[in-house]
This record gives structure tokens, sequence and C-alpha cells, in this order.
């Protein structure tokens, strides 16, 4: 782990910080805190806030914490903001309709998965690192005090979203309560008096809001700091679960090295860049060659940042075996009970898909078997219906590219 360098002086402070920034509102404001924070010794408050809509996340999550990483490492403290009452508002930010609430209990749940995730990335030191709920000062808040929080902001002004600005041309119905969610986001810099407030290119409306709502308080405006959306996989969408685009955060190794080297070519600066700390020469020079080279280094980058204790060799040379269509040695064994086969000793090849985790259900099984995505000992399987006798040392079964399981007969 990279020491904390806090008198590291202000210009290379500011040289790390504006790496893959997109928006910074304003640079002088951030140098004078920056430079304030190096005399005084005090660090500054860097607020991210996450509503846990979803419990897991991906690398597109990982470009912002890897920028917290970097306060952390300048000897700031980040804070985590768990919006578990503002994700039962649901985050209107580029959503075209109404998005589904969540219950408290829900989003608390949510929270404890995401916060593991985060600290993969995030120094886990009390010191840099101060985790909080929004629900803290939010759920007291009684009638008459939304009432003030409204007054505090015009209509006009939060119509100037773009989302919202769309739907309401559009004739797509705006709840009440959406309008309200930029300035409850924007409150909790209040109730936090944070410096800095980092988020997605898609937060900026939200955290500008948090800029005047303090400095209507008669408290100094934080430094707004945006990141890009990291594209997916499929070189169109930001990346996401939904989307099936992703690298998940927590993907073994060898899924996330084979999950890299499929980086479309044109996004390869943008992920070199936000995922990796390889000075700005080195990453021209990879462009500049030929492109799997490029992939490669970005694999390895990545998977030791994230697998600190994996060989990234190991998961390179897992890559290169399967890319050349053979199965590896180290993959998961699974025993299947006697009690799962039928009266003729035999057991489905849906039911085996099950069984490996590969699908959760017998009939998501038979579609992957039907969309020509199941291998049986390295041949395509085309049968749903199929059924399978294990004897010996058993059969490998395979779901895309990199995912296997050793199937033996149990007792």
């Amino acid at each position: 782990m990279q020491e904390i360098r806090r008198n590291l002086p202000v210009d290379e402070q500011l040289a790390i910080l504006e790496r893959g920034v997109v928006d910074l509102v304003t640079r002088d404001d951030l140098r004078r805190k920056l430079e304030r924070s190096r005399e005084t010794g005090e660090p500054l408050r860097v607020k991210l806030g996450a509503d846990p809509t979803r419990p897991d996340l991906h690398l597109g999550h990982a470009v912002i914490l890897r920028k917290m990483r970097q306060f952390q490492d300048l000897g700031h403290k980040v804070i985590m903001l768990i919006g578990d009452f503002t994700a039962m508002i649901g985050d209107p930010s580029g959503k075209s309709k109404t998005r589904p609430p969540l219950t408290l209990e829900e989003t608390r749940a949510n929270a404890r998965s995401y916060l593991d995730q985060c600290k993969l990335v995030l120094r886990d030191d009390p010191e840099v690192l101060e985790i909080r709920y929004n629900g803290e000062w939010l759920e007291p808040m009684g009638y008459a005090d939304v009432i003030r929080l409204a007054s505090r902001y015009t209509v006009a002004r939060i119509m100037e979203r773009d989302d919202f600005k769309k739907r309401f041309e559009g004739g797509v119905p705006i709840a009440v309560h959406e309008l309200l969610y930029p300035l409850t986001q924007g409150y909790d810099s209040v109730a936090l008096r944070s410096d800095v407030e980092l988020g997605g290119t898609d937060q900026l409306f939200n955290n500008l809001v948090g800029r005047a709502l303090q400095r209507d308080d008669g408290q100094e405006p934080q430094v707004v700091m945006t990141l890009p959306l990291l594209v997916g996989l499929d070189g169109v969408e930001k990346m996401s679960k939904s989307l099936g685009n992703y690298i998940g955060l927590t993907d073994e190794p060898h899924l996330m090295f084979a999950g890299l080297m499929k980086v479309p070519d044109p996004l390869l600066e943008n992920y070199l860049t936000l995922l990796t700390d390889l000075p700005r020469e080195r990453t021209l020079e990879l462009l500049a060659g030929h492109p799997v080279a490029a992939h490669r280094e970005l694999a390895r980058e990545v998977v030791a940042w994230l697998h600190p204790d994996a060989d990234p060799g190991a998961a390179e040379a897992r890559f290169r075996s399967v890319a050349k269509g053979g199965i590896p040695e180290n993959i998961p064994t699974v025993t299947v009970p006697a009690s799962e086969l039928n009266p003729e000793g035999k057991i489905s090849m849906a039911r085996l898909a099950v069984l490996a985790g590969f699908e959760p259900s017998l009939g998501a099984a038979r579609k992957l078997i039907q969309n020509r995505g199941l291998r049986l000992d390295g041949e395509p399987y085309l049968e749903p219906q199929g059924t399978l006798t294990l004897e010996g040392g058993g059969a490998v079964i395979q779901k895309g590219k990199d995912r296997f399981a050793r199937l033996v007969p149990g007792s």
C-alpha cells in the first residue's frame, strides 16, 4: 500500500487529482483549499454520495473510487456517504421515467455489500475514511424543514436539468419528489461541510446545487469534480450490470483479465487513463503500438491493483490457454450426488449447468444450451433436453469463453 504523502507540493497534488477529470469547479478553489490544508495540516473533507440501489459494483464505479483513494494517499479524508434515505426517492439523473423507490431496509442491506467492495479500493483507515448515512439528518426532518429547504431554490433552476427538461417537453410525468432530489443531495454537502464533492458527469447539476446551498448557508462552497462514465465492453453504453457489458469489481483474476482483453480498441486510452497510474508517456507509447500489447498491459495493471495477492501472470496464462481452445487445469469441481440421477443413472445437462452455478434455473439453463452457450468437454452442446451419464473422471462443461466446471459423480 502506498504511503500517505501529506506534504507533497500543491502543484504535484493537483497533477495527480486532475488526471481523468472532466469538470472541475473551480481549479482555483481546489488549489486554495489544498494550500490551506498543507499549511494547517487539516485534511480536506472529500465527499462521494452513493445510493445503494444495487449491491454489486463494477469497474465503472472504480473510476471514482480511485480518485477518492488518490485523495486519501495525499492525506485527505474521504467521506463515503450512503444515501440510504435518498435511495428511497431514487436519483432521476439521466432517467427517462420515474424510478421505483426502495425501502430503507433494502437500501441498508445493499449498502453493507457496497461498502465491503469499496474497501477493495479505499484505505480502510478511520484517519482517512469516514462512512456516513444521510438518514442521520434527513429522516428527523419535519415538514416545515422540507418547506424551508425547498424555499432556497427555484423551480426554474431545477428545470434547467437536461433530463427534467426533456421529460417535461416530451409530456413524460415528473413526480414532485424527484424535483426535491437535487436539493436533498445538495443538503448533504451542507450537513457534512464537505470541501470537495466527487461524482460522475451525470451528477454535475446535483453537485452544483450542493455548492449553492453551502454558499447560502454561509459555508465555503465545495469544489465539484466529475469523472467520465466508463463505457462498457459493448463500446456503446456506460458500463452496467443490467446491460451485461461490465467487469465486476470482485471478478476472479482470470475473468477480469479476460474481460479487459475485450475492451474495444477505441476505448483503450480511456481505460488506461482512468484505471491505471501509467504515465502519460507510457500510455501514448502503448496506443502507438499493437492493440494486443496495450490490452495486455491494461489487464496486468488492473488485475495487480484489484488482486494484489494474485499472480497476473497466472491470470494471463489461463487467458491464453482458453483463447487457444484449451481447458485450464485449475477449475472448480462439482460433485453430483447420486440422488440427482434418474433411474437410468443419467442427469440432464440443464441440471448440471445449474449445479455448476452457470444459471439460476432449469429454464435459464435450457435457454443457454439453445443459444449455443454451453460446451461439453470442449464441444458445443446443442440439446436443451439432453442427458448425460457421469463416469470415471466426470465431464467438463463450459459457459462462454472462460467459465468452467468439472462434474464428477458422488456416492
